[in-house]
Order: structure tokens, then sequence, then C-alpha cells
């Protein structure tokens, strides 16, 4: 699939690895419709990538505003060629913290947030009998850690909803790909509610890109764009990405 003049969705879209992905994306000519809660985030990443962009503010908790935007795609250009469900939450803490509401959170945004994007982007997809739905997950799906059960465990259902979503639809024209990033500088470290986790993961975060202890997010944009620069007989089921040095 080359990329050039193929309409993008991308959810959580205002920084970090979606800012960064529909920024490369646009610059190879695709044609990006970005949503996010953070209008003036939106607004200003659109103009910086000119007509090739529109945005909607979206919730992906929200089904309504979920199909919104992916009727703004078609509305706009006429289809969608990609769905990018890079949304996501990490308020990381111990099981004995009982903190029940980040919990429905997590599971609200990471897992019920991409079942969003799959269900209103499916019939465009299958009534096209051509698609590809990318769904962020992470290295947290595939080892678990303390102070990250919960998180560990919408990676995991992700990891599972999307396997489940190849098998079905491999028959439509419909391809499927995880990216698992490992550490990555973005915004999402202000999310964790712990203060303590969240200290040492921003020490982290901070060293320099010679100690290969984190990504940027456009080594993330760059998987993506991989995934995306594929013939149609090939599926990129799954893109691991860590940084040189991570352990986990």
């Amino acid at each position: 699939m080359s990329i050039e003049n193929k309409v993008v969705v991308i959810t959580g879209a205002s920084s970090g690895i979606g800012a960064a992905t529909a920024k490369l994306l646009a610059s190879k000519g695709a044609k990006v419709v970005l949503g996010a809660r953070r209008e003036d985030r939106l607004q200003e990443l659109s103009q910086t990538i000119g007509d090739n962009a529109v945005y909607q503010v979206t919730d992906v908790t929200d089904r309504a505003q979920v199909k919104a935007l992916i009727d703004l795609a078609v509305s706009k250009f006429g289809r969608v060629d990609v769905l990018y469900n890079n949304a996501g939450t990490m308020p990381q803490g111990n099981l004995s913290d009982r903190e029940y509401d980040k919990w429905q959170m997590m599971l609200n945004v990471n897992i019920m947030g991409v079942l969003n994007g799959i269900g209103e982007v499916l019939p465009i997809m299958q009534k096209q009998q051509d698609g590809l739905i990318i769904t962020t997950d992470s290295v947290a799906g595939h080892v678990v850690y303390p102070a990250s059960a919960v998180y560990n465990g919408t990676k995991y259902a992700v990891r599972a909803i999307m396997e489940g979503l190849r098998q079905e639809e491999k028959n439509h024209g419909i391809r499927s790909t995880i990216v698992s990033p490992g550490a990555v500088r973005t915004e999402l470290v202000n999310t964790i509610g712990n203060t303590q986790i969240q200290a040492g993961i921003s020490e982290l975060m901070n060293a320099d890109d010679s100690k290969g202890l984190a990504l940027n997010p456009e080594d993330i944009a760059n998987a993506v764009l991989f995934a995306i620069d594929q013939p149609k007989h090939v599926a990129i089921s799954e893109v691991l990405v860590r940084p040189a040095q991570q352990e986990v």
C-alpha cells in the first residue's frame, strides 16, 4: 500500500506518537484525519500540516464521537484506508492502591477506545474490501511487571482483540497491525498517578539518546509508516520497538 493519497484516521493525534505519525505520513502524501480531546493542539497540528489534514475533537470512549471522526474522513476524502488506534492512558499503581476510577478509565480508553474505532470503521472497510487497522499496544502487552497489573491487562487484551480481528477480517481484504513500543518520550508519563513511579520513569525518559533508554515519538511513527507502506499481500502483524538498552 503506497502511502501517497491514502486516507489515515489517527486517534490520540494531539501529541506524542500520534502527532509525530500524522506529520510523517502527511509528508509522504497521505491525507490525515486527526482525533483527540484537545482542540487547541489539533488545530495547531492541522495548520502545521496544511490542506491534507482535518480534525475532529474525539474522546475515544464516546462511540458517537468516534463515529463522527470516521464520518469526517469519508465525507472529506471519500474513504478510510487506515485507522490508527493510538489513544491511551497509563495511570500506574499497585493493586493494593484500590484506584477503581483509574482502573475503569484505563479499561474505557485502552480497550473500549480501540473497540469503538474498530467497530465504526469495519463496515466501511468491508464495503471497500480493503483497509488496514493499526493499534498502539506496548511492551506491557508482552511482559507483566509490578505496579502495572491493570495497564498490562489492557495491553494483553488489545493483543487478543487485534489477533481476533486479523482472523475474522483477513478474507475481506482488511489487514491489522499491532505496534508495541517500549519506553517512549511522550506525555503518557503525565498520566501516571503514583508520584514515585512517575519520577522514576521521568528520569528514564530524560536520558539522552546515546544511552539507549528511551525512544522518540518519531521512532514509532517510522514503524507505523513501515506497516502501511507494504503491498496488499503482506501483513505486518506486529512491530515490537524497544530502546536498545531496555531490559524488559
